[in-house]
């Protein structure tokens, strides 16, 4: 009788046991499974967006081009103050620099508060020459030249014809900024440049005829 308890005994405790190591056994395997699973980022969030920017490449773009196209507007204004016979195209010449002018320092700070790099003082904008940068309505330096050794009525005559040239590139690149621009201002002024211009024109295809 005692054999029997102590052998039931000794059976128990195997089977306590051996419980046990399975036990032991299947948590060892879960936490091999769970080391499987890839964890999630720790600290990821969802991307934050970033708001709108004020301007665009073509808001700068516009500035860029605009400034040396003024500049050249401005040069030509100047020089009817004494090559010019007609009063008309005198005071027309006067306010195109009166317009321009003030549009030049304006556009230039517009580039300096965006990082970009404003056009020197020549009347020839930065890199003229690649492609996608060509300026509509620009006179070439034989233009220019052409026109600084005229007075008179030929004077006039060449003035109002390559001015007409010159405002009708103006409202070409003043259409494009409105169309892809997003800078409020520069937008304006593309609707202010495209008014004036346009009546400009009238008058100076008037005084040809």
């Amino acid at each position: 009788m005692k054999r029997l308890i102590v052998s039931s005994a000794l059976l128990a405790g195997a089977g306590l046991l051996s419980g046990a190591c399975g036990s032991a056994d299947t948590t060892a395997h879960d936490a091999s499974s769970m080391s499987s699973v890839p964890a999630m980022p720790t600290g990821s969030q969802p991307p934050i967006t970033s708001p709108a920017a004020d301007h665009n490449d073509r808001d700068v773009w516009f500035a860029q081009m605009m400034i040396p196209h003024h500049r050249q507007a401005v040069e030509m204004a100047k020089l009817a103050e004494d090559r010019a016979a007609s009063s008309q195209v005198k005071e027309l010449a006067q306010k195109i620099r009166a317009a321009q002018d003030p549009e030049i320092q304006t556009m230039t700070g517009w580039l300096e508060s965006w990082g970009a790099q404003a056009p020197g003082e020549s009347a020839m904008p930065m890199d003229h020459d690649m492609p996608g940068m060509e300026m509509p309505g620009m006179m070439s330096g034989t233009d220019m030249k052409k026109l600084e050794g005229l007075s008179g009525t030929a004077f006039d005559r060449a003035f109002l014809k390559m001015m007409i040239e010159h405002h009708q590139g103006a409202i070409t690149m003043a259409k494009e900024e409105q169309g892809a621009g997003v800078y409020e201002p520069a937008t304006q002024m593309a609707a202010s440049i495209l008014s004036s211009q346009s009546a400009e024109i009238r008058t100076m295809t008037r005084l040809l005829q």
